[in-house]
């Protein structure tokens, strides 16, 4: 299983413990009952319901595996030990965009978190890899699928 560590904020890491107690306590027994039923049904060689139900079931253990694993790699992102002077994961960065002349701001989180149309986006994208470690006022080069797209970094914040 992949070992890579996970940033995430304190939201993040309960919405995550959240989900997880869901599928283990709500999911789980539903994903039975529905394996339960599709047993009476009869010969399982022959039982669409039945072969239904243990896919789900498979699809719900990995879930429940991959949320385990994310969570035992984890690092909390604490918003007191962001060091500003640079662009990091938990920093709001604020840019211009050269070709437009439109700012835009996104908050840079780790990949479970990232939601372009909330404003966060991860470290490993395009534009997080190229904002981090970036200061106020240089100018990023952003290697997109549509060409390259140029920002400058207005501010950095929490």
């Amino acid at each position: 299983m992949n070992k890579k560590q996970v940033f995430l904020s304190k939201e993040g890491y309960k919405q995550l413990e959240e989900r997880l107690e869901y599928l283990k306590v709500t999911r789980r027994p539903e994903v039975a009952q529905k394996i339960k039923i599709a047993r009476s049904f009869g010969d399982l060689s022959e039982n669409a319901e039945y072969d239904a139900a243990k896919e789900e079931q498979a699809m719900l253990e990995g879930d429940i595996a991959d949320i385990e694993q994310k969570l035992r790699v984890a690092q909390i992102i604490k918003e007191d030990n962001i060091d500003t002077s640079k662009v990091s994961v938990g920093c709001r960065v604020k840019l211009k965009d050269m070709e437009f002349n439109e700012t835009v701001e996104y908050r840079i989180v780790g990949v479970t978190e990232a939601n372009p149309n909330a404003q966060t986006i991860s470290n490993e994208s395009p534009m997080g890899k190229a904002l981090l470690g970036r200061k106020k006022n240089d100018i990023v080069i952003v290697e997109a699928p549509g060409g390259k797209l140029e920002f400058k970094i207005l501010a950095i914040t929490v």
